[in-house]
């Protein structure tokens, strides 16, 4: 085994560890990265359906999850989408943007990874796949990385290994157990972006397996108005992955099934055609399968001529904010990210560096920083890179 020095080296070759290390090197950096898998950018592969969503031109420090709210300003004021942008545009990578601001490749995200390793190689990093991590130790300021076929030593660390969101994937919890060796405190790891499950009286709702329709969806005080799937274990779509990051167990999740309408939508209706029903007025607004297990919940059958307009008030109440109640999520298997991580009151925002252990960083999903649905969790990952490769 023979140890080979360098400056920095970076464990995981994701998004935020491949950015990192390629723009290191761009500074001098002597850098090796080290990756389980055996490829880099595995993650990067299956994102955004094999397009991947590599930034959202509306990122801005309100669209993260974290302990310390405040914490993301730094990095994501000095790496901005923009940025990001011109790297893809200089390699001839052709995007475009689909809904709420979310940035596509046209072609493939193995675009996006062969962007990051060339690179990579045009600065000299030093990437080295299939590596299980052995041991890392911390003596008289210098880090050593031991694998299992070769051991690397550098004053600067990178744990940029994500979190245990789709293991599948190879991913694990070795970013958490990193940070508790050095004394980090770590916020409790959650599935986010994740899938919702249904039970009790809501498991009816599973019958509409494949239905989808676009709702509000709320707990609390967030809100997203994206499209809801049902599935055969509950719900999932866009705006359920949304609010599951702010879902808590015990928690209810208020659908709206008709935003564009209010709250009177139906004493109109019937007043204007009285001999219509409340299932008719459904289809057309909504999947029939949809439509007629809403009615059906309801119960409110007959022409609404023959209903007053208290009980019509009510049922559009109920279809403005209808409260399911899950018993769960679909876990880190089904999870696009995951939600807290190292703990930010540990690090610099402005390096990413922990405060009391010098030399040692943090970047990426491994920190508690975790972004909404369409991009912004990549382009958090290319900020928190940027910044700490800046301090390297």
């Amino acid at each position: 085994m023979t140890d080979q020095a360098h400056d920095a080296v970076i464990l995981g070759a994701g998004a935020a560890g491949l950015f990192c290390a390629a723009e290191a090197g761009r500074r001098g950096r002597r850098v090796a990265l080290i990756e389980r898998a055996e490829k880099p950018g595995k993650k990067i592969l299956i994102s955004g359906g094999g397009r991947c969503n590599f930034t959202n031109i509306h990122t801005a420090p309100d669209r993260y999850l974290s302990a310390n709210p405040h914490f993301a300003k730094s990095a994501l004021s000095r790496y901005t989408p923009a940025d990001f942008i011109a790297l893809v545009e200089s390699h001839g990578i052709a995007w475009h943007e689909k809904t709420l601001g979310q940035l596509f490749c046209d072609g493939s995200a193995r675009q996006i990874v062969d962007m990051l390793t060339g690179e990579c190689a045009l600065s000299g990093v030093d990437i080295a796949c299939g590596q299980e991590i052995a041991e890392v130790t911390h003596v008289d300021g210098l880090f050593r990385v031991r694998t299992g076929d070769r051991t690397l030593s550098a004053r600067s660390l990178v744990i940029a290994t994500g979190g245990p969101s789709i293991p599948k994937m190879g991913a694990t919890g070795v970013a958490y157990d990193l940070a508790r060796q050095f004394g980090l405190k770590v916020i409790e790891p959650r599935p986010a972006l994740v899938p919702l499950t249904l039970g009790g009286g809501d498991v009816l709702f599973r019958d509409l397996s494949g239905v989808a329709a676009e709702v509000v969806a709320s707990c609390g005080k967030a809100a997203f108005r994206e499209a809801a799937l049902f599935t055969h274990r509950g719900l999932s779509g866009p705006a359920i992955l949304q609010i599951s990051s702010y879902w808590r167990h015990g928690q209810e999740v208020g659908i709206d099934f008709l935003p564009a309408r209010d709250g009177d939508w139906l004493i109109d209706a019937k007043r204007a055609t009285p001999a219509t029903t409340l299932r008719a007025l459904l289809r057309d607004a909504l999947p029939d399968r949809l439509a007629a297990t809403l009615a059906d919940r309801l119960a409110l059958d007959g022409d609404l001529g023959n209903r007053t307009d208290e009980a019509l008030r009510q049922a559009a109440a109920r279809l403005g904010d209808w409260r399911f109640t899950p018993n769960g999520t679909e876990g880190f298997a089904k999870a696009e990210v995951t939600i807290g991580g190292i703990s930010t009151a540990e690090l610099s925002s402005k390096t990413m560096e922990a405060k009391r252990v010098p030399g040692l960083y943090a970047i990426g999903e491994a920190v508690d920083v975790t972004g909404w649905l369409g991009g912004y969790n990549f382009q958090w990952a290319w900020a928190s890179g940027w910044a700490a490769a800046q301090a390297l």
